[in-house]
């Protein structure tokens, strides 16, 4: 079973206490962006095997949102963060890194 710690309440929760929210870092685009643009945002997602980063909900704990790296494969989790940062911190990236030499997922490396 995956169990993810919540970076704000610092409960090491199982899945079944967690919801998963999709792909994380997402590029958000308001009125007056291009149809291209909306398009993008809402339908195309990472799906890769290996690293990835993902948005999770402490449904019954806090409630809040956070992001979590994790291998797909091996259900590895690299750490977690606040929802409210622009990219992985960087000790986490370089977990990932120390693992997985080379690796990259969209403009984090």
């Amino acid at each position: 079973m995956l169990t993810l710690q919540c970076p704000y309440c610092g409960v090491h929760a199982e899945e079944t206490e967690l919801h998963a929210e999709g792909e994380a870092h997402l590029k958000r685009f308001g009125p007056g962006s291009s149809d291209d643009d909306f398009e993008t945002y809402l339908f195309m997602r990472e799906n890769p095997k290996g690293v990835h980063f993902e948005r999770w909900r402490h449904v019954n704990g806090c409630g809040k949102f956070f992001h979590a790296a994790r291998s797909t494969t091996t259900l590895e989790v690299f750490g977690t963060y606040p929802a409210q940062t622009y990219e992985p911190p960087q000790d986490i990236k370089d977990k990932i890194s120390a693992k997985y030499p080379g690796w990259s997922w969209r403009d984090f490396s």
